[in-house]
Parts: C-alpha cells; sequence; structure tokens
C-alpha cells in the first residue's frame, strides 16, 4: 500500500491488482535513530514567542531559527521524551518532526501490463505497440478533436472544456498563477513548457537518496546537492496534475481545462512522492507572498492517518505531534487564502465516509512496525482535505459514478470531478477509464516503464511523436487526479473575473468559491443510498450517500463545469 493512501477497498480487503509502492521511513525505525537529536518544528501561541523559547530551552533543546509568519520555532530537541516536556507548556501548541508527512494520492495503474484494456472508444485505432496508440512509427493519429490525443479524454468532455467548449471562449489567461504543490513539473514537456512559468517556480525539498537505516528513499540524486531543477519532476505525479490543469491547446498531445493560465511549480513532494511538512508549509507561504492565485494539493498527510488533537489512545507526545500537522498546516493555510490563494485539495483515496471514521489500525506509520489499533471520532482530521478554508474534490469515473476509491462525507466533500475509476461500467478493469495526461520520460524510464527505443512497455502509457519531438502521457486514477479538474475550472474564473494587481490577476478565494459550487452540476445520491461497489473478485464495498442533490456526501455541490465557469456571469 502506498503510504499515505488508505487501503483502497477499507476493511481491510485489498485489490491485488493495483500496483504497490513501500518506502523505507525517512528517519530509520530503530529506537536509536529515534532518541538521537533531531528537529522539531515547534508552533507557539500567540504572543507566546519568548515563553515557548524558554519551554524549548527547559526541556533540553535549542531554539534554532524563528518563523514569525506562521508562529513556529525549529528547534533540536532529543526524542520523544523532549516534546512530552513541551506539552506541560502553555506557550505551546503543537510540535512536529521536521521529517515526512504525507504522500501523493494517485493510484499506480501504470504497473499491470498482464490486464488487458477494454471497451476503449471506437475512435481509436488500433494500438501497434503494448501502450501505443496510433501509426506504426508511434506517431498518435488525429481524432477530429483540436488535440490528437482529446478523443480519449473522456474527463474534458464530461466537464465542458473542450475544443467546441470553454476552451473556445475562456481558455485563461496567462497573467493567472496556478501553483501546483506536489513532485515538482516536467517544465521541458512540450506539452507543459508554453504555459510553465520558471521564474517563479520553487523547490522547496532536497532529495534523500537514503534513510539512515541505509533504505532507499529517493535513490541517487541527478543533480548537484541532491537538489533538483525547479523544471523537474523524478515522480511524475506533478506532471500528471499540472497536465490537467493546463496543457496547452498546441496542436500535439492534450489540453487542460485552462490551457492559457500559467503553471508554477510549488515543489514540496520528495522523488518517491512523500511530503514533508516543512516544504509543505514553506510552499503555501511562497504561494501567498508570491502572486499565486490557486494552488492544488494533492497530497495528504501521515504518520497519522487520522489527526487526533487529544485522543486519549495517544500519548502525550504523539497528540502534540498531531497537533502540530493541524495547526501548522492551518496556519500556513491560513496565510496563503488571506492573501488571495484559493486551496483546492484531493479529499483521499481511503474508501472511507471521513464524518464517521470510528478507527484506525494503520497508524503511526512511522517508526516502521510500530502500528497500533486506536478509535477515533469525527474530531480527527484528514488534513489538509478537511483544514478550514479547502475545498476538497472527491473522484467520479466515466458513468459519473463516485469511484469505489475515493473518500466521501456530507461534511467533507465539496466538489466531486473526474478521477477515473478503471471498473466503472461493471465490464472489467479498463484502464483508459483512467485520467489522461503528460508524464515525463525520465520518470518513466527511471520507473522501467519505456522500452530501450522509446516505446511503452505498458497500455497506461501513450508516446506521441511530432516533428522528430516525441511526448509521454499516462493514464492515473485518483482524487489526485480529480482535483486538478476543480483547480482548472477556479483558474477559468479568476481570468474572467480577477482584477488587476502586481502579480497578474486577483479574485477573493471566497468568491471563486461560491462561482465554483454556483456553477457546478448537481448530481442526487444513487437510487439505492447505500451503493455497492461490485469489482472483480472482491467482496462488494458499500458506501452510504447522505444528502440532498444540493449537496451531498459523494458529490458535494456537484461535479465541476468549465463550460459554466466559462458563461456563468455574476
Amino acid at each position: 500500500m502506498r503510504r499515505g493512501i488508505r487501503s483502497l477497498t477499507g476493511a481491510g480487503t485489498v485489490l491485488a491488482l493495483a500496483a504497490t509502492l513501500t518506502v523505507g521511513a525517512l528517519d530509520g525505525g530503530a529506537a536509536t535513530v529515534a532518541s538521537q537529536a533531531r528537529e522539531y518544528l515547534v508552533f507557539y501561541a500567540d504572543g507566546a514567542h519568548d515563553r515557548a523559547i524558554d519551554a524549548i530551552d527547559a526541556s533540553g533543546g535549542t531554539a534554532l531559527s524563528t518563523e514569525t509568519r506562521l508562529g513556529y520555532i525549529v528547534a533540536g530537541g532529543p526524542g520523544s521524551r523532549f516534546v512530552e516536556d513541551l506539552a506541560d507548556s502553555d506557550a505551546v501548541v503543537g510540535v512536529s518532526s521536521d521529517r515526512r508527512i504525507g504522500s501523493a494520492t494517485a493510484l499506480p495503474v501504470t504497473g499491470a501490463p498482464a490486464l488487458p484494456a477494454t471497451g476503449a472508444p471506437a475512435a481509436l485505432p488500433p494500438s501497434d505497440a503494448l501502450g501505443q496508440r496510433g501509426t506504426p512509427d508511434g506517431r498518435a493519429s488525429a481524432t477530429g478533436a483540436s488535440e490528437p490525443l482529446a478523443g480519449q479524454q473522456w474527463d474534458m468532455k464530461m466537464i465542458g472544456a473542450t475544443a467546441d467548449g470553454s476552451h473556445a471562449t475562456a481558455p485563461g489567461s496567462k497573467q493567472v498563477l496556478v501553483g501546483v504543490i506536489d513532485t515538482g513539473i516536467d517544465g521541458r514537456h512540450p506539452d507543459i513548457a508554453p504555459n510553465f512559468n520558471y521564474a517563479l517556480s520553487r523547490n522547496f525539498v532536497t532529495d534523500r537518496p537514503k534513510d539512515p537505516a541505509g533504505k532507499t528513499v529517493d535513490g541517487p540524486c541527478e543533480f548537484k546537492n541532491c537538489k533538483d531543477p525547479v523544471d523537474w519532476d523524478d515522480d511524475g505525479h506533478g506532471t500528471h496534475v499540472a497536465g490537467t490543469i493546463a496543457s496547452p491547446v498546441n496542436g500535439r498531445g492534450v489540453a487542460g481545462v485552462a490551457p492559457a493560465v500559467s503553471l508554477v511549480n510549488l515543489r514540496a513532494g520528495q522523488d518517491s512522492g512523500l511530503f514533508f511538512l516543512k516544504p509543505s508549509i514553506e510552499a503555501l507561504t511562497y504561494a501567498a507572498d508570491a502572486g499565486i492565485d490557486v494552488v492544488n494539493m494533492s497530497f495528504y498527510v501521515d504518520p497519522w492517518l487520522f489527526n487526533c488533537k487529544a485522543n486519549p489512545a495517544d500519548s502525550k507526545a504523539e497528540q502534540l505531534e498531531q497537533r502540530g500537522v493541524v495547526t501548522g498546516m492551518q496556519r500556513a493555510l491560513d496565510y496563503a487564502r488571506k492573501r488571495g490563494v484559493t486551496l483546492i485539495s484531493a479529499i483521499g483515496n481511503g474508501s472511507t465516509d471521513l464524518g464517521r471514521p470510528s478507527k484506525d489500525d494503520t497508524s503511526p506509520d512511522y517508526p516502521k512496525d510500530v502500528e497500533r489499533t486506536r478509535k477515533i471520532d469525527n474530531s480527527c482530521l484528514n488534513v489538509p482535505a478537511e483544514s478550514k478554508g479547502v475545498i476538497s474534490v472527491s473522484a467520479v469515473g466515466p458513468s459519473k459514478r463516485k469511484a469505489y476509491y475515493s473518500d466521501y462525507g456530507i461534511e467533507q466533500a465539496d466538489l466531486s470531478a473526474p478521477g477515473g475509476d478503471e471498473f466503472d461500467g461493471g465490464t472489467g478493469y479498463d484502464i483508459t477509464k483512467g485520467i489522461l495526461a503528460p508524464a515525463p520520460e525520465n520518470a518513466l524510464r527511471a520507473k522501467g516503464q519505456l522500452n530501450a527505443d522509446g516505446t511503452p512497455k505498458y497500455k497506461s502509457i501513450i508516446r506521441e511523436c511530432r516533428d522528430d519531438v516525441c511526448a509521454y502521457y499516462q493514464y492515473l486514477v485518483g482524487t489526485s487526479m480529480a482535483a486538478p479538474h476543480a483547480t482548472g475550472v477556479a483558474a477559468i474564473l479568476i481570468s474572467r473575473f480577477g482584477k488587476p494587481d502586481k502579480s497578474g490577476l486577483t479574485m477573493a478565494p471566497g468568491e471563486v468559491q461560491r462561482l465554483l459550487y454556483a456553477t457546478a452540476t448537481e448530481k442526487a445520491c444513487p437510487s439505492s443510498r447505500k451503493y455497492a461497489y461490485k469489482i472483480d473478485l472482491v467482496a462488494d464495498e458499500v458506501h452510504k450517500c447522505e444528502g440532498s442533490k444540493a449537496r451531498n456526501g459523494f458529490y458535494g455541490r456537484g461535479i465541476v463545469d468549465a463550460a459554466g465557469a466559462a458563461s456563468v456571469t455574476r
């Protein structure tokens, strides 16, 4: 199971066909490692900076630096005893170690070559090689649509982001800055480069080849000082997200929801797809100060599946750690939103009703092998999806049913959008029911997904060549893929209604949210509110949909609508 993504089918059931990724804990798992001095982010109460410094000193730690914008001190301290001592100070409201807090929320579908794709659209020509659809030289055939692969973008058709839809009347403005907080963006990809803003992009992480226990995390560093350039993505997740938002209309590959807006890489994720707290909040703070208009957050936090501020099942140190994650992310989110940044997040892939969590048996997942079963309730939060001021997006498949893996909840789901569902329609596994978007060639090669001659090994990958330049695209599924559709629609609205400012255009996040909700296509709960998902050789999974057509736990206020955003009046 990929860390940061809950069991796909709940109740301990696992889909055998879903590819998995196991990553070692970043700071090692042995008790001896845990006892060594580590760095912590110590969040202090309003007006309590000096008293927090005193508490750090009294607990045997050392204050290293202060971030006044978000109200935290970076401190070195001797392990869990240091944190427990800080818990006794009313000047300290949360403590989180400076390590991994989350993973990207896409479900890997590229590693399943033995599963045939079925039900491909009739417009597609036969594949000349596994993973290629097109002419024998690897060039994708035109489908009569604006872009060569537009015929495979069922997601864009669903929301009206097509050549004869929103692209024709409201493709977006270059003055709108869309931040992608993710694993990076391949800014050199032919279907990304025209819209990539290199000057504003930042990388907030340093690659970690191995953890202290010698286990591989990011693998060998490709660049000096293990610092990747701002136009690089070794994972592919962030590039897929970026392309869904704003691949340009340029006569090749695909087009995004808002194909004329600017993409800004705000890299906070490791090559391995893992996220740490400090880079994540630094990315949000930078977004606010740089004039970014909307950010996409397709990740969520570990080591706790649910962050509980005062769960009696947790120790004082554990409670304070979870408060640190909740507090730190909320302060960063508040800082960004107050400065005009609209915040959009994937809701998560745990097949879970987030309004009724009762048990967490996978936390903490760091250090390794310390998981335990603990009772939880609705006060325990999935961050940032359940953080205040964040628009959370659930995923739907081609038939518009909520995807089997998507989390849901009457209080948590704000909107829904295409995220893909390989089993939608009841005809078996079909990879083309995922979301197609750009993929970095370097990441595909590193994962062994391309042959030596560059042809794809799997049906989930497409190579499209023109003028002796080839570009790659891949199908992925997940709420990670749903959120960028909503982000693209938000970018359309800001392009239309934003007011000029020093960074380009700006629009109050509350007004962006209002129009996103107003233009969404309402979708009612299934006729049987207890909906049973039937997936090959797996026991039925039942999800209960609550609420009205105007707002319910599966679809929130409805499925985002780019065409509606292109035509709505204020």
